[in-house]
């Protein structure tokens, strides 16, 4: 017998609505999936799932950090977080971006691997530090400062506290894997 430690169901259209119902649809399509189990638990707080879409969505790929670095911002804050959940979704979503699974294996063993540029270390250590110490160290900031403007540094900052919240969120609702185990 399996036991069931979802500490909330997600369920179907009738608790979310015609349109979170359709926003998970198509979700789950866009990565492949059955469902998106994130997206439908989500979905059940309809006013914050509202709030919190167009926020996630400016992080994820509206921003002004390129996808491949807000990418590997997402698998090394997935891969301390411990989260299966995130690392599923953007281990694929990074391939698509360039970032082959060598690529990442170098971001998940840092700081011991060879193949990073300068910008990679800065951009990991930075992640490290802000998921650690809950902050960055003038050094770290200084080295990701030469890469980036004010406003990327603003939203390089909300990216990693972002993903972190969602990690958090997806451990404390033991929201299901998409897909069976990689």
């Amino acid at each position: 017998m399996t036991i069931d430690r979802r500490r909330i169901r997600s369920r179907g259209l009738r608790d979310i609505g015609l349109i979170n119902w359709i926003i998970c649809r198509i979700a789950a399509r866009a990565v492949g999936a059955p469902e998106m189990h994130l997206f439908a638990m989500l979905a059940l707080h309809k006013r914050l799932f509202w709030a919190w879409l167009p926020f996630s969505g400016m992080l994820l790929g509206g921003g002004r950090i390129p996808r491949q670095d807000t990418e590997l911002v997402i698998l090394r804050v997935a891969h301390l977080c411990k989260c299966e959940y995130e690392l599923q979704h953007h281990r694929r979503i990074a391939r698509k971006y360039g970032l082959d699974s060598e690529f990442q294996d170098r971001v998940f063993v840092y700081p011991d691997c060879d193949g990073l540029t300068h910008r990679h270390r800065a951009m990991i250590k930075a992640v490290d530090e802000m998921v650690l110490t809950r902050t960055i160290s003038d050094n770290t900031w200084a080295g990701l400062a030469f890469y980036f403007d004010e406003k990327q540094l603003i939203e390089f900052s909300l990216l990693i506290t972002q993903y972190e919240a969602l990690a958090a969120t997806i451990s404390a609702l033991q929201i299901r894997l998409d897909f069976a185990r990689d």
